[in-house]
């Protein structure tokens, strides 16, 4: 991913107020973050438990989503799947995200919602930085094809937050 300064983050967003993203709290290691080593930049907001936030390079530019989380489930036994990366994960691990549509949609209260590792750290996992407690299905593949699905996913969940219903 290409880096971006705090102030070009603030402005990417397309489905909250300026206020919001103004007023939004990035991770206190903001300034160590490798940006070569993500597909996106997402994380939780340090002050609000459920607000999260992901940044992607979409059709040439950045883009915003602020995604609101639900309530994890706190199952150790069971596992599910993150629909960006595919990782398995422990149930806890995973979470449902939403995100307001962009435009008059999102201000009627239209979201849509996907399933995600909940630290939003899918590049993390896909490089293999980090590891899921949850066993994992065989796989094959490149990390390149791996790093494409997910930005396939991704792609089609903006478009999707674009969509007016």
């Amino acid at each position: 991913m290409e880096p971006l300064g705090q102030d070009e983050i603030r402005k990417s967003f397309v489905n909250c107020s300026r206020g919001e993203a103004k007023g939004l709290t990035f991770p206190a290691d903001f300034d160590e973050t490798r940006w070569a080593d993500l597909d996106y930049f997402g994380w939780r907001d340090p002050r609000a438990v459920n607000r999260a936030y992901l940044v992607v390079w979409h059709q040439g530019e950045p883009v915003g989503l602020a995604l609101r989380a639900a309530t994890q489930p706190t199952s150790r036994s069971k596992s599910a799947m993150c629909g960006f990366c595919q990782t398995v994960q422990v149930q806890s691990d995973i979470t449902l995200f939403s995100a307001p549509r962009a435009g008059k949609s999102g201000r009627e209260g239209n979201t849509l919602g996907t399933y995600a590792c909940s630290n939003l750290a899918c590049s993390r996992y896909l490089r293999r930085e980090l590891k899921s407690e949850a066993i994992q299905p065989q796989e094959s593949g490149s990390l390149e094809y791996h790093v494409s699905r997910l930005e396939t996913r991704l792609h089609k969940f903006v478009d999707q937050v674009f969509e007016q219903r």
